[in-house]
């Protein structure tokens, strides 16, 4: 589980911010919403963060998908940027490394990654974890005269030539981590945080995310999801009464081949294609059960002429089942996109209830969720604001003082109390 992370020199972030999951001492709703992962420490599952239109919230969101893809990214070549993004408001901020500092639990032991990062180099990269009350040196890597220079920690067991395999795949543009994995070798401590991101972080879901083949493919191929969407969509009131979800397959000509090349669809599936003349394709129906006359009737319909809401439900469901499933932690920017409110609030509660340890990261604009004392605690909240200079402020609703004394979040955020409200004259 993330427990948090700090950000300096990033997109609009210019001064270093910290999110964090861990719990305030509230007894409330702690049941579905904390887990305990040492002692003294419990981490929320979730994030909700606020905030006026170019605030910064997506950018927080951000900083997760980022890393995420910096560290499995593997460069062509050392001359490839590394795709990072300064605070680009003054001169100063613009030449300065971005910094990343993410605190993580991983089978329930610490770690603590750090980056130092320009748009060209890694100036440093350290991972630590706790074995015990003191901190361990997994690794850590320094920028000499342009050339990446690993040093493990004594616990590490890695041999001279391994040690060098790796340092050769460093490139100074790349993660430690995507080097390691082009090495044929085995570092537990490594192997671990490994496997930690590519199974615990997943892929942010944005307002225009398309998730539905996700979940039509995920359908077709897991009688368990199929029986769990159902069960959402019912929850959810869409007077669906089943799916049917199959794999197809369709005749192509040459003329798709041809123009299958040049959208990139994978060289296996392209080779595949070419040589067995047919696409796979996955079709999916939904059973809508209807009173007609006095009589129940029965219909399906293609998925295509479900609606918006219904598509996006389905589409969510696949990506939270899965993070569910692996205890991984979820991303979503503006989460009520298309969504009726009342049905935002069927998510989030459906996912607390049946999450063990996995969590949520959420954007929104949806102001209700504050009144929702039933179901989410204070320090469920953030907010993003904008300064004088563009930079973004992250702060908590829980570092507010008297919050037991308003009688309603709502009103109070949106008369400006809590900041991260539009100033519309």
């Amino acid at each position: 589980m993330i427990h948090s992370l700090s950000i300096q020199n990033f997109l609009s972030f210019k001064d270093e911010v910290t999110i964090s999951f861990e719990a305030t001492r509230d007894t409330h709703l702690e049941d579905i919403h904390l887990v305990p992962v040492a002692k003294g420490i419990r981490l929320q599952k979730l994030g909700i963060v606020y905030g006026y239109n170019a605030s910064g919230k997506s950018n927080l969101i951000e900083a997760f998908e980022y890393l995420k893809n910096f560290w499995l990214n593997i460069a062509d070549s050392k001359d490839e940027p590394t795709g990072v993004i300064p605070f680009l408001l003054d001169n100063e901020s613009r030449n300065k490394p971005s910094i990343f500092k993410l605190t993580f639990f991983q089978d329930s032991i610490k770690h603590r990654y750090s980056l130092e990062i320009t748009k060209n180099v890694v100036i440093s990269e350290k991972l630590e974890y706790y074995p015990g009350v003191q901190p361990a040196l997994v690794f850590e890597r320094k920028l000499e005269k342009g050339i990446s220079k690993i040093e493990y920690g004594p616990k590490i067991k890695i041999s001279p030539i391994e040690e060098k395999e790796i340092a050769i795949k460093c490139l100074p543009n790349i993660s430690v981590f995507a080097s390691y994995i082009q090495v044929n070798t085995v570092i537990k401590e490594i192997d671990l945080v490994v496997d930690w991101i590519r199974t615990r972080i997943m892929q942010t879901i944005e307002p225009l995310t398309v998730l539905q083949k996700f979940s039509e493919n995920l359908a077709g191929e897991d009688k368990d999801f199929r029986t769990y969407v159902l069960d959402y969509l019912r929850e959810a009131d869409f007077n669906i009464s089943n799916i049917q979800s199959k794999k197809i397959e369709e005749a192509v000509p040459d003329e798709f081949i041809a123009r299958a090349k040049m959208i990139g669809i994978p060289e296996n599936e392209l080779a595949r294609i070419e040589k067995e003349k047919v696409i796979r394709l996955t079709n999916t129906e939904f059973e809508h059960s209807v009173i007609d006359k006095g009589a129940e009737q029965r219909h399906f319909l293609h998925i295509d002429s479900q609606s918006d809401g219904t598509k996006r439900v389905f589409g969510l469901s696949g990506a939270i089942y899965k993070a569910i499933e692996r205890n991984a932690f979820l991303p979503i920017d503006e989460i009520e996109s298309k969504l009726h409110p009342r049905l935002v609030e069927y998510v989030l509660e459906k996912f607390l209830r049946e999450s063990k340890s996995a969590q949520l990261l959420i954007s929104t604009h949806y102001d209700n969720l504050f009144d929702e004392d039933d179901l989410l605690r204070k320090d469920n909240f953030w907010f993003t604001e904008k300064g004088e200079d563009g930079a973004t402020k992250l702060y908590p609703l829980s570092g507010f003082t008297g919050l037991g004394r308003i009688s309603s979040l709502q009103k109070a955020y949106k008369f400006g109390k809590f900041g991260a409200v539009p100033n519309i004259d």
